[in-house]
């Protein structure tokens, strides 16, 4: 399912017009990325939690010259999948 589909879903299921269905989707989204933005964590009881994960920086080797390089810190979103969410994907 993509994002279209979804926000079709949510039109369908609860009545209203793809546009605001399209326009809630987007505000949960944003809402999460903002929260992910200021390293808060976002937890959605029985589905999951999104937060941020801090990866320390590292030396990488680039495969095609066998050159060592330096691969900075950086900061990467991390998703856990909730109780609920994994005993329906079973």
């Amino acid at each position: 399912m993509n994002k279209q589909e979804l926000i079709g879903k949510l039109a369908m299921e609860i009545d209203i017009p793809k546009k605001k269905a399209g326009e809630a989707i987007n505000t949960i989204f944003d809402s999460i990325r903002l929260s992910l933005e200021k390293e808060e964590k976002v937890t959605l009881v029985g589905f999951g939690s999104f937060s941020v994960a801090h990866r320390a920086a590292r030396m990488g080797m680039n495969p095609l010259t066998k050159e060592k390089i330096n691969i900075p810190a950086t900061k990467v979103p991390k998703f856990k999948a909730g109780k609920r969410l994994k005993e329906a994907v079973k």
